[in-house]
């Protein structure tokens, strides 16, 4: 869980870090088997792809569809520091 939390916190863009840090870090202590699967493919995924399925920009593979994705859509999680 340390790797996965490094990696969706460090992902090149900030946009990108707060988006999937921030899903990470408020969902991950609730997360079974199924759904640590569903995140280490889901952060293999380019950073635009993953944000355009959250923003709803692109349609979410079959893949990645589901309730993670649409908990990830509501984007309610996001808190950015100021």
């Amino acid at each position: 869980l340390k790797r996965l939390q490094f990696r969706a916190w460090h992902r090149g863009t900030r946009e990108a870090d707060y988006m999937i840090g921030c899903f990470f870090d408020r969902f991950h202590s609730a997360w079974g088997e199924a759904e640590v699967a569903w995140f280490e493919a889901l952060i293999e995924e380019d950073d635009v792809d993953i944000m355009a399925w959250a923003l709803r920009t692109q349609s979410v593979p079959p893949e990645y569809a589901g309730a993670l994705m649409a908990r990830m859509q509501q984007l309610d999680y996001v808190d950015i520091p100021r």
